[in-house]
């Protein structure tokens, strides 16, 4: 079974995002990786995951999750519920969301993972939005935002695993990638 955890993108949506979120063109529209500089490596298309729920939490933190769970390579996601409880493209949505701590974010570098992938606007808010991207970048960890349905997929679950493939537009010179993302089940 597969489930896709790729938003949607309406003229509506673009609108909204457009109106409040100043980087929300192209590359940074809807589901896509923030990757700085870098490549995007074939090898990360097909990655086994793991999937937390960590409904209700502004700042996740490291004692949130089972970091047992998570190994070296592994696309590591993070279901918030943000997305389908504010909705994409407002301004609330950019500027409010949940983000993961600097301690946390620390720690999955450390484990090597591939890819962090969150149902809101970005790991970290504001300012601090890009230098973390760039950052997770400058270690080889990918940062995908605006997934959906993960909280859905999960139920009551503290976490699940399962495959997830990532398919990015071959776009060259972007710091933003659309992509689909889907979890085989």
């Amino acid at each position: 079974m597969f489930v896709d955890f790729t938003l949607k993108i309406t003229p509506e949506l673009i609108i909204d995002a457009q109106g409040n979120e100043k980087k929300s063109l192209v590359g940074h529209l809807g589901t896509h990786f923030d990757v700085m500089n870098k490549e995007f490596p074939l090898e990360y298309l097909r990655l086994p995951s793991v999937i937390f729920n960590v409904h209700n939490k502004q700042e996740i933190q490291f004692n949130d999750i089972d970091f047992s769970q998570i190994k070296e390579g592994m696309f590591v996601g993070f279901a918030t519920g943000f997305i389908e409880n504010v909705g994409y493209g407002n301004k609330e949505y950019f500027t409010q969301h949940p983000q993961l701590s600097n301690e946390l974010i620390e720690k999955l570098i450390a484990k090597r993972v591939a890819i962090i992938g969150i149902d809101c606007a970005g790991i970290r808010r504001g300012k601090e939005h890009t230098p973390i991207d760039q950052y997770c970048a400058d270690h080889n960890v990918f940062v995908i935002e605006n997934l959906c349905n993960l909280q859905t997929f999960l139920h009551s679950k503290d976490h699940m695993t399962c495959y997830i493939n990532t398919y990015p537009v071959h776009y060259s010179d972007m710091t933003g990638l659309p992509c689909r993302v889907v979890a085989e089940v």
